[in-house]
């Protein structure tokens, strides 16, 4: 009976490990299929940054880190494949089981996984380290140590994890946290460690030189442990990253037209078409790249906080997306090149259907009726305009809605019944140069109202500040969302966040419908199921009217050295910070 109990727990081991069904890769893969595993190693990359750092601990909510880090030095359990929604493969982990109802995941560690100081991995490591970040580290850790009842030491090198709720996604999720080394902090301050000192990792990438708020440089350990294994095999070749800081978008640009940078990612397609005609160009010493990819619109914009008057109310944000004319401020800024987010899963199967919502969505919606905003259940789409610089109808669709709000015009100022008037501030961080223009733009729109928005713009340490202690009305808002979404939903838009401090649901939505639509999808047993809760959420918070979007990048563009090229195959999420620079490589290393 006991060798038979060992064998069944043998053959339960995986080395990965798909949300829905199986994983693309066998056991014995020889590495990721959009990587090249004979790519060569050496040469260096320089990336730039606006703003400043002031921080090298990327785990804690306290201070600005290079927001790189955490990417590039630092290593989990298990790591995910770009090309498939969402699957994991081994990392930190040889291998992964779990129950069937998956209410419980147990990893076994690799014999041969070191940190940068040569000292093994071990068990004691991981569980402290999910303690430690669950209830110490940024906000987006402590969501998943809520969610555990035990962390147990059930071998050598293998750890379990029983979770606490029917939640098929928290197996995945569990995987995917960093792992830091525990006696590094003994005695030590983690959480306000700042500049003084940088947790110790296992990734390839270790931080050496830097300059607080100038400069960074990551160098590659040439003793990295996991060099040889299928998942990292033809990834992390170049020798040297490099992060200089500007002071904005303008000034970095010039800084890549001398060549003292490597690249740049270009996000507006008026600007790509038309702002790149310098030297470099023409001699082909700088490369244009489009990159295509399948993965969702994701939501960027202008979010509103309704914690406060006046964005309480939805139908005071639904006349702030009717004044925004779009049409017209999309061809002003990238020549109308670039799509609009039409939903928060946009450019995917994901997305909520035209129309009314029917079959499994309807079902999803119809207790939630007497709650849900007018749209969610019949149907809603963002207005549209002529593509004229007045935007006439949508402004007389905007007074109407702000009347029945109980704002009306007195003396060409907008006011309350109280004679308040509709005043606002919105909170941009300084370098946000094309997002000035926009809002430029549409102050003139919000003038005709009579209403009357301020501009605040500040530094990075002022606007980090400011969103964690929620004191704003409104700002700029960018969340990218998978093919796969899961747990970080409850992170976005949860419920439970809406009024804690360094929130990510910075709209502050609290909403029992939303609640419900991310339980179901993180419950769901198949991808029919899954796809209807996303589709509902997607509806619910589409209607709730709490951004403004602006349009969503149908490809990625990378203005980049001659001397980095990349493979051929790119992974359905197109690029992204694992994708670059971890695959790419550099020309003059291949001769060495």
């Amino acid at each position: 009976m006991v060798i038979l109990a060992a064998f069944q727990a043998r053959a339960d081991s995986q080395h990965g490990i798909a949300m829905y069904g199986t994983p693309a890769l066998p056991p014995d893969f020889v590495s990721l299929p959009y990587a090249n595993p004979d790519a060569p190693k050496g040469g260096r990359v320089v990336f730039g940054n606006t703003g400043g750092f002031d921080s090298l601990n990327p785990f804690v909510t306290k201070g600005t880190p290079p927001w790189q880090l955490r990417f590039l030095s630092y290593e989990a359990l298990m790591g995910r494949s770009w090309d498939e929604p969402f699957t994991l493969y081994g990392l930190l982990a040889e291998s992964i089981r779990t129950a069937e109802d998956r209410s419980w995941v147990e990893f076994t560690l690799r014999p041969e996984a070191r940190f940068w100081d040569g000292t093994p991995v071990t068990v004691e490591d991981v569980i402290w380290s999910y303690d430690t970040l669950g209830t110490v580290g940024h906000l987006r850790y402590r969501g998943l140590m809520s969610r555990i009842e035990t962390i147990e030491q059930t071998g050598p090198r293998s750890v379990r994890l029983t979770f606490n709720e029917a939640n098929r996604e928290l197996a995945l999720t569990a995987g995917l946290r960093p792992i830091l080394k525990k006696a590094q902090w003994d005695g030590a301050d983690f959480a306000g460690s700042g500049l003084r000192t940088v947790p110790i990792g296992t990734g390839a990438y270790v931080p050496g030189d830097f300059e607080a708020g100038r400069f960074l440089e990551l160098t590659r350990n040439p003793d990295y442990w996991g060099a040889d294994l299928p998942f990292r095999r033809g990834t992390q070749n170049l020798d040297t990253v490099r992060i200089e800081f500007f002071g904005d978008q303008t000034v970095l640009f010039e800084a890549f037209k001398a060549g003292e940078l490597s690249a740049v990612r270009e996000f507006n397609a008026e600007k790509w078409a038309t702002g790149y005609d310098f030297p470099t160009i023409s001699t082909g010493a700088v490369i244009k790249s489009e990159i295509p990819h399948s993965k969702p619109s994701g939501i960027t914009g202008f979010v509103m906080n309704t914690r406060r008057p006046p964005f309480d109310d939805w139908r005071v944000r639904a006349a702030m997306i009717h004044a925004y004319n779009f049409e017209f401020i999309n061809d002003a800024m990238t020549g109308g090149a670039q799509p609009r987010i039409t939903s928060y899963f946009s450019n995917s199967d994901l997305a909520m259907r035209p129309g009314p919502a029917e079959g499994p969505v309807l079902a999803l919606l119809e207790p939630f009726a007497d709650i849900l905003p007018p749209g969610a259940i019949e149907g809603y789409a963002l207005p549209q305009s002529d593509g004229s610089a007045r935007n006439r109808q949508n402004l007389r669709v905007a007074t109407r809605l702000l009347a029945e709000a109980g704002w009306t015009v007195q003396n060409g100022v907008l006011r309350d019944a109280q004679g308040a008037p509709f005043e606002f501030e919105i909170l941009l961080r300084q370098g946000a140069g094309d997002l000035q223009t926009m809002i430029n733009i549409y102050a003139q729109a919000l003038k005709r109202l009579g209403i009357e928005m301020r501009f605040s713009v500040v530094d990075d340490a002022q606007y980090n500040a400011r969103l964690v202690t929620l004191d704003f009305d409104m700002t700029d808002f960018r969340r990218d969302l998978s093919l796969s979404p899961g747990n970080e939903q409850w992170l976005y838009w949860g419920s439970e966040g809406a009024y804690v401090e360094g929130t990510r649901n910075l709209m502050g939505v609290a909403s029992p419908a939303v609640d419900a639509m991310i339980d179901t999808m993180v419950t769901a047993r198949d991808s029919v199921e899954f796809q209807a809760a996303v589709r509902a959420l997607d509806r619910v918070l589409m209607a709730g009217r709490y951004v403004i979007p602006i349009w969503h990048f149908d490809v990625g563009r990378i203005a980049h050295s001659a001397d980095l090229t990349f493979p051929d195959r790119v992974p359905i999420y197109g690029d992204g910070v694992e994708w670059m620079p971890h695959v790419w490589w550099s020309r003059s290393a291949e001769g060495d």
